[in-house]
């Protein structure tokens, strides 16, 4: 199937115009919430942030991935992991962040926490879908093939394709 489904998606939120967009305006918004007293953007303000992200990818309805998958913004503990990904990835690259310093998050790194956070947050909800419609089908075609007596290898093929299906059709929806 090619690359991977994170990897799709970050590729898919770097390219969007919408996305840099609305990523643009909530760091400008939290800058003026704060009256540009600092050089970017405080932790305490990523929940207000990720808010205005997704409300202006909701208002829009031309982003069918986020629409589809991020039908509410993401929790306190997604926005948390996706700012320790991005400080972590910082800390190794350039050492941009270090321990004893406050934490300030500049345009680009602000962005960069937006996609590791919508990137987590569709690539989780595609994954629980799959959870929940696999085991529904699967049982359905168990229960077929015990009606109709067919064989195992019959039924355990059907399950196998049909859960194959269900995996790709989400991964092929990943792209926007």
């Amino acid at each position: 199937m090619g690359i991977s489904a994170s990897k799709r998606v970050k590729t898919t939120l770097d390219n969007s115009a919408e996305f840099n967009s609305a990523c643009d305006s909530a760091y400008t918004y939290c800058l003026s919430l704060t009256q540009h007293a600092f050089q970017g953007v405080l932790p305490y303000q990523l929940p207000t942030a990720s808010d205005q992200i997704h409300t202006a990818i909701s208002t829009s309805h031309n982003y069918p991935l986020l629409l589809k998958w991020v039908p509410s913004p993401p929790t306190r503990s997604q926005i948390d992991s996706a700012l320790g990904i991005v400080v972590t990835r910082q800390q190794k690259n350039n050492k941009k962040f270090k321990e004893d310093e406050e934490l300030i998050l500049g345009k680009e790194v602000f962005k960069e926490w937006a996609v590791v956070l919508y990137t987590e947050a569709v690539v989780g909800n595609a994954g629980k879908a799959i959870l929940a419609r696999v085991p529904i089908g699967a049982a359905g075609i168990v229960g077929m093939g015990a009606l109709t007596r067919s064989g195992v290898s019959l039924v355990g093929a059907a399950v196998g394709v049909y859960a194959l299906g269900v995996a790709t059709s989400i991964y092929l929806g990943l792209s926007g």
